[in-house]
């Protein structure tokens, strides 16, 4: 299973790396944020998935940098600092700024993936708890940002002139709401998988003792 899981990490990268998104991302803004839920959204939780448990997981040995809800935190302040015109400007229009950008947002994703599902495995019913909040916190956070996007009234982006027949606030609400399909579902996901788990445990626990 590890395996399917990386497979599928590395495809979606490559989908949004190495295919023609970065050329539609400087063009339109909706285009440069499906290349964002790709990354953190299909690409970082599989890729954790894959890397939770084994030998290569970090997490039950250093515990502290992959707590759920600070690395939520960390995620929010970066997502939210690139998506500030100014830097998204220069990961729209310069190369080293996409590459900047594009990491930062791997490593985040990874970041708070793996701070959910990673350490020793079975998980405890404390590090499961800790992951559905630090994942529901990051959906709560995306779901806002994009529904400031696509609601807003003017564009926040005032150096981007539009995409094709849209205008730039079209492009833009989409862009939003492409944020909060995607990524307010996949951390939402993540949430619930967790807690299933909690609670099945849980009954199980219970099972036992009766």
């Amino acid at each position: 299973m590890r395996t399917l899981w990386l497979v599928i990490g590395l495809a979606a990268l490559a989908a949004a790396w190495l295919g023609p998104l970065p050329d539609l991302a400087r063009q339109a803004f909706f285009g440069h944020m499906v290349m964002h839920m790709l990354v953190v959204a299909v690409a970082a939780p599989f890729l954790s998935l894959a890397i939770a448990g084994s030998r290569f997981d970090p997490v039950e040995e250093s515990p502290e940098i992959f707590a759920p809800v600070p690395a939520s935190v960390g995620e929010l302040i970066l997502v939210w600092a690139w998506h500030a015109p100014g830097l998204h400007h220069v990961a729209r229009m310069q190369s080293w700024g996409l590459v900047a950008e594009q990491s930062t947002f791997l490593l985040a994703g990874v970041w708070v993936w793996l701070s959910a599902f990673g350490g020793a495995q079975p998980r405890s019913g404390g590090r499961s708890a800790a992951g559905v909040v630090g994942l529901l916190l990051t959906s709560m956070h995306m779901t806002l940002l994009g529904a400031l996007l696509a609601m807003a009234p003017r564009s926040v982006y005032g150096h981007h002139e539009g995409f094709g027949p849209l205008s730039a606030l079209q492009d833009q609400h989409l862009g939003g709401a492409v944020m909060i399909l995607i990524g307010g579902i996949a951390y939402l996901s993540g949430g619930l998988v967790l807690t299933v788990g909690l609670l099945r445990d849980r009954w199980s626990g219970e099972g036992e003792l009766a």
